[in-house]
């Protein structure tokens, strides 16, 4: 056997185990297995590795950057990043890498006109933000976190003003807020500044449209879900523990 899956908590809003058991099937992998170990604590992570059959996790919230402790190196993405969302098993050796920077950087391209944005909002400050801080940095592209309290490059949602709103074309949301089943919430931020000029990048997936999209869209601002980002990372993930 080959086993995978996701540690996370909680995790029942999760696509992977379905993704992966179907990508298993299509291929005729009858003997490879995804898991769910929805691990309240990370302490409870050793664990896992005493099934000698474990090849790779995926990792999510809230354990991307916790996880770092129990592993044996860091790949230059997951350094890069300073969070690890996939773990590779080689011997008794632990690896961490971090497949959501090229998911969000090719889903980003794919969405954002080139040489287009010169400011970004990034709303929220946990794990998945530093693979948006990430490729930002690596675009060139100028950027701002808004989170509950201000700080160094950080400002609070008290403080957004519909001014800050226009002079930042690119709004990525990292956090949480909107996913199923707590669908009626959206970051706090002045909507009514929004404009054409906009996009609006929701990490989230399910809903399809959140409700912070659908803010974006009733000003006329283009928007874009995260399943294109959770499939290219996915689809990096199989790649990092098959190399």
């Amino acid at each position: 056997m080959r086993n995978f899956g996701l540690i996370g908590y909680p995790l029942g809003h999760s696509f992977s185990k379905k993704y992966f058991t179907e990508k298993f099937k299509d291929l005729g992998l009858s003997d490879h297995k995804y898991g769910l170990f929805e691990l309240e604590t990370i302490d409870l992570f050793p664990e896992l590795w005493k099934d000698p059959d474990l090849v790779g996790i995926n990792v999510t919230v809230p354990h991307k950057q916790a996880v770092r402790q129990y592993l044996d190196a860091l790949d230059p993405s997951a350094e890069k990043v300073g969070a690890v969302n996939v773990i590779k098993r080689t011997g008794n050796r632990l690896t961490g890498y971090n497949s959501d920077y090229f998911g969000f950087r090719t889903s980003l391209e794919n969405f954002m006109p080139k040489n287009s944005v010169r400011k970004a909002l990034i709303l929220g400050t946990g794990g998945s933000s530093k693979a948006v801080k990430a490729v930002l940095t690596d675009l060139n592209i100028q950027f701002v976190f808004v989170s509950r309290k201000s700080g160094e490059g950080m400002i609070s949602y008290d403080q957004m003003t519909p001014e800050i709103i226009k002079e930042h074309q690119l709004i990525v949301n990292t956090t949480p807020l909107g996913m199923h089943p707590k669908v009626d919430n959206c970051p706090a931020i002045p909507y009514e500044a929004l404009g054409s000029v906009h996009l609006l990048f929701d990490l989230v997936y399910n809903p399809e449209t959140t409700k912070f999209m659908q803010m974006g869209l009733d000003q006329g601002a283009r928007v874009k879900n995260g399943l294109e980002m959770l499939h290219l990372q996915a689809d990096k993930s199989w790649e990092i523990w098959n190399s």
